[in-house]
Order: C-alpha cells, then sequence, then structure tokens
C-alpha cells in the first residue's frame, strides 16, 4: 500500500493546490484537502492476526514432530512436542505475527470491521479538521475533505457556515468525485475535482468579498 506522501508527486501536490487557489476566487470558502495513510491504529487487529500465525505455526511444528515409534514386543512409542516447547512457540509466533501485521498493514485488514474502520475516520477527520484550523475562519466557512487511504474511505467536513449551506448530498458528490479519481489510479485528479465542486457549491452562497483574506494556506496535507 503506498502511504500518502508517495502517493503524490510534486507536480501532483502543484496541481492541486493550483485548483485550491482556483477554486477560492469563486466563494469566500476555505477549503483545505488532507490525505492521510490511515486513520487508525487497530491494535486489536495485529494481536488477532499473531494469534492465528501462532496458532498455525504451533500446529505445522506438531504435525512435523509428532510421531511414533515401534518398540520391542510390538510396544510404541509416542513422540512429540511438550508443553515448554509448545508454549515457545506460541508465544514466539503471536510476537512475530503482530509484528508482521504491524510492519504490512494488509495483513490485519481482514480482521477490521468496516463499521470500525468507518468510526476511526470519522474520529480521524475530526480531528484533523481541528488541528488545520477548518474551524476557526471567521466566517465558519472552512472545508475539509479528508481522504483515509487504507480505509478507503472520504469525508467532507464542512464548518457551521457551511453545513447550513450545503444538504449531505452535495458534500456527497464531492466524496464522489473524488473516490472516482482514487478507483482510477488518479488520485490528484479526483482531488482536484473535488475542490473544484467544491467552490462551484459554495460560490452561489458564499461569494468571495472584496478584501477577503485567504486564512488557512492553499496547501495540499498529507499525513504518514
Amino acid at each position: 500500500m503506498k502511504t500518502a506522501t508517495t502517493l503524490f508527486s510534486a507536480d501532483d501536490k502543484q496541481a492541486v493546490e493550483a485548483a485550491i487557489a482556483e477554486a477560492e476566487k469563486m466563494t469566500a470558502g476555505e477549503i483545505v484537502p488532507v490525505v492521510a495513510t490511515l486513520s487508525g491504529r487497530y491494535d486489536r487487529a495485529e494481536d488477532l492476526f499473531g494469534l492465528l500465525f501462532a496458532l498455525i505455526a504451533l500446529s505445522v511444528a506438531w504435525l512435523s514432530i509428532q510421531y511414533t515409534t515401534q518398540a520391542a514386543w510390538s510396544e510404541t512409542q509416542a513422540h512429540g512436542l511438550g508443553l515448554p516447547a509448545a508454549a515457545g512457540i506460541l508465544i514466539g509466533g503471536f510476537v512475530i505475527g503482530a509484528a508482521l501485521a504491524t510492519r504490512f498493514p494488509i495483513l490485519r485488514l481482514p480482521f477490521i470491521p468496516r463499521a470500525e474502520m468507518i468510526e476511526e475516520v470519522e474520529r480521524r477527520a475530526l480531528e484533523i479538521f481541528q488541528r488545520q484550523r477548518v474551524r476557526g475562519t471567521s466566517g465558519a466557512t472552512g472545508v475539509l475533505i479528508y481522504v483515509s487511504l487504507y480505509e478507503h474511505v472520504v469525508r467532507v467536513i464542512g464548518d457551521d457556515g457551511v453545513t447550513e449551506l450545503l444538504s449531505s448530498d452535495a458534500l456527497e458528490d464531492i466524496c464522489t468525485l473524488v473516490v472516482d479519481g482514487l478507483k482510477q489510479g488518479r488520485p490528484a485528479d479526483g482531488l482536484r475535482q473535488g475542490v473544484k465542486k467544491t467552490g462551484e457549491l459554495l460560490a452561489p452562497h458564499l461569494p468571495p468579498a472584496v478584501g477577503d483574506a485567504n486564512e488557512l494556506a492553499n496547501h495540499l496535507v498529507l499525513i504518514d
């Protein structure tokens, strides 16, 4: 999985930032696009993968070592793992599995419920909304376009002055444009279209005023 910083080239960033500047010529709104590699830690999923890895390791070791031998007078003797060895394999397998899930996030993906992903994206988007000062504009006209790559989720959050003017369907239209670009392997184009659509939707309600200050920098924010 590509990280946010490797997904966009310098030219891509420049194109998105030019789109922000162009869109904000149409409106007093402030548009902030943010792309994050992932939104949650998902420690429980790492533990579940570690447990599965440990059980597989123990099963392989058990099948490989367990055997019987024929002794004198037709008696048989069983040979296999002892309790200390089995416990060691379980513990070691868990640690290695959890480390692998941390290093390769795709391994923990099957163990994360979709509802948990959505919740983590919502939580992180609201955190970024505050951190990037999107709520801090004088007219409450900030809009955050938040993309979380690992979860494959896009959220658009508007400040109070925006949510009063734009319907949830309008915000969903912005999300759709960004998602389409990601699906087609053109994330920068998707963001550009989403930013442009945001400006067009805000323009009739929040036209630029004379002497309007650009309160938030026209940057594409990338978070790994």
